[in-house]
């Protein structure tokens, strides 16, 4: 059985025992999260959400907390003595995927 769930603007396939990474959560690390924006569920019983399926969960439990590799932002112009460099290390929640309940 597999799930489609939507967190942090994106939408991901999940399966039991699957590890995921996300956008970062507000959970302790060692804590359950449950996600209740679950769009389809499959498997034997094809369950398809408008924009939701009723009652479907599905529980994780927090792994760890950390943040991505670094990204460089440059901007640059030509001949114009224009230079700027920025760095971005995007948060991330790592997460394990329980069970599903559809």
């Amino acid at each position: 059985m597999f799930a489609i769930i939507e967190t942090g603007g994106k939408q991901i396939k999940v399966e039991s025992g699957q590890t995921i990474y996300v956008e970062k959560i507000d959970a302790e690390e060692g804590a359950t999260f449950t996600f209740d924006k679950v769009l389809f569920v499959g498997g034997d019983s094809v369950k398809v959400g408008a924009p939701t399926v009723e009652g479907a969960t599905v529980s994780a439990k927090v792994e760890k907390h950390g943040r991505g590799k670094k990204i460089d932002v440059v901007k640059f112009k030509r001949r114009k003595n224009y230079k700027r460099k920025q760095g971005h290390r995007q948060p991330y929640t790592k997460l394990t995927v329980d069970k599903i309940d559809a």
